[in-house]
């Protein structure tokens, strides 16, 4: 049996599946079907070819994949929550990790917070510093004071 029509169908595929997403999911594995369909017109085993169809993908995906996510990132626009991490808030209620207690207020909302530091609390009023987001709570640290 002739694999050339199998290997042409994944190729159209992945690029069809590529195409929707625009999220670089299977473009890696198009390259492999590349290069299996062209085995498969050769004449190539189906074991070959599927080495092939898997070896030319990883290696795609290995050496590929850090440049093209860096440069079809670069432009991206953080979220809303993204952009607040870098920020500052004031504490509204004590923030107590031990508890599960804690809340600041920044641009204007609220949010539930937590200390970086488990064993640390702050008082509300205090100036905190965002320093990354776990689902729906800052994480905070106590602003350092400026000389």
């Amino acid at each position: 049996m002739n694999y050339t029509i199998l290997w042409l169908i994944a190729l159209v595929l992945f690029i069809v599946i590529e195409i929707g997403t625009m999220g670089l999911t299977t473009i890696w594995f198009a390259g492999g079907a590349l290069v299996a369909v062209i085995a498969a017109v050769f004449g190539a085993p189906v074991a070959l070819q599927i080495v092939l169809f898997l070896a030319v993908s990883l290696v795609l995906l290995y050496f590929t994949r850090p440049l093209a996510v860096r440069y079809f990132n670069k432009d991206r626009v953080k979220t809303n929550a993204e952009s607040l991490v870098g920020r500052q808030a004031i504490v509204t209620s004590e923030i107590d990790n031990l508890q599960g207690i804690g809340q600041v207020t920044v641009n204007g909302l609220e949010w539930s917070a937590r200390m970086s530091e488990d064993n640390v609390k702050l008082a509300a009023g205090s100036v905190v510093n965002i320093v990354a987001i776990n689902g729906v709570k800052l994480i905070v640290e106590e602003k350092k004071e400026e000389n």
